[in-house]
């Protein structure tokens, strides 16, 4: 794939975001250390991240060049693969939204994210869990219709798994609160195409196209416009209804190990 599009993902600036506010609302008092922002794409969340914590040293860690370009408000930008990312001390806040479902073994990485935090700190993490909804199944079906040579979905499973899955996981880490949103997001009519697809160009639709030719592209599209122009029609005043679930949790690691507790 080519590298991210600051632009395109800035156009639904503000549905992006609500999630990242109530996420960041739910974050506790934390112990002193650094704020990071795991996947931080252009830096939408640093503003209310300083403004919560202020006087905290914010780093921005991601993997696109382009997103960390655009990126402001970190005292330190890292540009690094974020599955892979370990800090220099341990942070008193690891907050990632809309970022790990890009990344595989859940089973692994969060529990390696809770353990890479100073003692009493927080993991939060939102991630999208919409991904049998027909903004994205649309994506997978024809895909593998139109081009079965380079997509198979045989053994496919969703990059997030259920809330009670990540309870069972993290609860013995520390105290924990997993839940679910679905906001029902309305989309303005746009110049070109359906809002839907709009809204998944930037993000869903990047890992197809990028396997795509121009023409190839072109053909996935108008398949992809007309079947979403079904799924999501349009009210009488032209706005499209756009629901999309998505998966929270936030972790607070024990302030010290069990075996520092008085007897």
């Amino acid at each position: 794939m080519t590298d991210w599009d600051p632009a395109a993902h800035a156009a639904f600036r503000s549905l992006r975001l609500r999630p990242a506010l109530d996420l960041l609302a739910q974050v506790p008092d934390l112990p002193p250390g650094d704020l990071v922002d795991l996947g931080c794409g252009d830096g939408a969340a640093s503003g209310p991240l300083a403004a919560c914590f202020p006087g905290r040293r914010l780093v921005g860690v991601d993997a696109s060049a382009a997103m960390l370009d655009s990126a402001q408000g970190y005292a330190d930008k890292v540009r690094t693969d974020i599955g892979a990312w370990r800090p220099d001390t341990p942070p008193a806040l690891i907050f990632s939204n809309a970022a790990l479902h890009w990344l595989g073994d859940h089973e692994t990485l969060l529990p390696r994210l809770a353990g890479l935090l100073a003692p009493a700190g927080t993991l939060a993490v939102q991630m999208p869990r919409n991904w049998l909804a027909p903004s994205h199944a649309l994506l997978r079906d024809f895909a593998a219709r139109l081009f079965p040579d380079r997509f198979d979905f045989t053994s496919w499973s969703p990059p997030t798994h259920p809330p009670e899955t990540y309870w069972l996981l993290l609860a013995p880490l520390g105290r924990l609160a997993v839940w679910e949103t679905d906001y029902l997001q309305p989309l303005a009519p746009q110049a070109e195409g359906h809002p839907v697809r709009a809204f998944t160009a930037a993000t869903a639709m990047r890992p197809f196209l990028g396997r795509l030719s121009a023409a190839e592209a072109a053909r996935f599209i108008a398949a992809y416009d007309a079947a979403l122009t079904l799924a999501y029609p349009s009210l009488p005043d032209g706005t499209t209804l756009f629901p999309f679930r998505r998966l929270f949790l936030v972790l607070t690691r024990p302030r010290c190990p069990p075996c520092c507790a008085p007897p």
